[in-house]
């Protein structure tokens, strides 16, 4: 098995959309799918993001990190949510993804998560961190 992260995107109009749709539908679509992944046994993970309006930008950019509020100038793509999920490969995650609510601009990206496995396990940082993942139970 191996993780997927499928992470939501939109546009400003998928989100004014969102925020249009009454929160116990939202609710209830979003139930319906997380429920199919949760009997499967394919979902490790899921959260929505709040609006991005109420985010923060920390730009590394330059000599000094620079905060500005909310997202980025140009929104044309916003991260809104994502789904972590313990599947086979990536055409399980992709048909998981396609099961996904539709809605106007909203698109999933889907990306692999590295096991720490994948790492140098003679390197100090992962040999910490991997100290950290088993006295936490991830391991």
């Amino acid at each position: 098995m191996a993780k997927y992260m499928l992470i939501m995107r939109g546009t400003d109009e998928t989100t004014a959309a969102m925020m249009a749709t009454p929160f116990d539908e939202m609710l209830a679509t979003m139930g319906r799918v997380n429920q199919e992944m949760i009997r499967a046994g394919v979902l490790v993970a899921a959260e929505g993001l709040d609006d991005p309006t109420q985010g923060v930008v920390v730009d590394l950019g330059g000599e000094a990190p620079v905060v500005t509020d909310g997202p980025y100038g140009e929104t044309k793509e916003l991260f809104g949510g994502f789904w972590m999920l313990d599947v086979a490969s990536k055409d399980e995650a992709v048909e998981w993804a396609k099961r996904l609510p539709a809605m106007p601009g909203v698109k999933c990206e889907i990306r692999r998560v590295p096991t720490i496995d994948e790492f140098p396990q003679d390197n100090e940082w992962v040999i910490a961190e991997r100290a950290w993942r088993e006295r936490t139970g991830q391991l």
